[in-house]
């Protein structure tokens, strides 16, 4: 039986290195993504580097009806996918009263609706698998609020509690459930969030996608509930879980101040 993995957010940084890695291990990849162009790329040099399936389905997933035409294009093609990544989103920062609030509704509905209402679509195929994985991809922002950062931050928050729910939910179903919460990565994000001013100092402490993606799989197969790559990723997380929120908050507002 073939086995399938789908991506959203396929297009660029770690998606793309989700993509090639699943590939490499003889998985046929499902890419969505909003941008056909590089869809269509990544997946004609998946095929040719790793002969495997990969299928490209462009498509914004912030409408309404995103999930439905996934599982209808799925059912139509007989696909049932044995890894689910949720991958998509993204942020933006500023101060909230003068951030522009449609963005930040849409933002919100990348972030965590679409990744409810995909999850509960894809939910009954990957049951039809001997066993099947969901990786929902969060922050370590999740961890804390973050002020200029706080809608974004906070969507983090719900996809990391979502996982553990759902995670202990589908106890004996086959489906696993996994939360990666990267730090600081060498993707698109911080040019889409409006953060160039902090480049520099991001700089010092990315990773790479492909090393972030990697930890990803690798918790995921191994069944961990919550992935963080990286050390210092790690060590922050530690500090965050038991510093007084009043300092971390302060730190944040300082190191995100606009």
């Amino acid at each position: 039986m073939k086995k399938y993995a789908l991506i959203t957010g396929a297009s660029g940084g770690i998606g793309k290195s989700f993509a090639r890695q699943l590939a490499q291990r003889g998985y046929h990849v499902i890419l969505i993504a909003r941008s056909e162009a590089k869809l269509q790329a990544l997946a004609e040099s998946i095929r040719l580097i790793y002969n495997v399936e990969a299928i490209s389905l462009p498509l914004d997933l912030s409408v309404d009806n995103a999930a439905v035409l996934i599982k209808e294009w799925c059912d139509k093609l007989s696909i049932a996918p044995a890894i689910l990544i949720n991958n998509a989103g993204y942020g933006l920062w500023g101060n909230f009263p003068v951030l522009n609030l449609e963005e930040l509704v849409n933002m919100h509905r990348l972030n965590t609706e679409a990744v409810i209402r995909i999850t509960h679509a894809l939910l009954p195929l990957l049951g039809e698998n001997e066993r099947s994985y969901i990786l929902n991809v969060s922050s370590t922002a999740a961890f804390q609020a973050v002020p200029t950062l706080g809608v974004y931050a906070a969507s983090k928050a719900f996809i990391l509690s979502f996982s553990r729910a759902l995670r202990y939910e589908l106890k004996g179903t086959g489906v696993s459930v996994s939360c990666l919460c990267p730090g600081p990565t060498d993707t698109g994000f911080a040019k889409r969030a409006g953060l160039e001013a902090l480049a520099d100092l991001a700089q010092k402490f990315n990773m790479s996608p492909d090393d972030v993606a990697a930890a990803g799989l690798k918790g995921l197969f191994k069944g961990k509930a919550e992935i963080v790559p990286g050390l210092f990723n790690k060590i922050s997380a530690a500090v965050v879980r038991h510093a007084p929120k009043k300092l971390i908050e302060r730190a944040a507002a300082g190191l995100y101040k606009p």
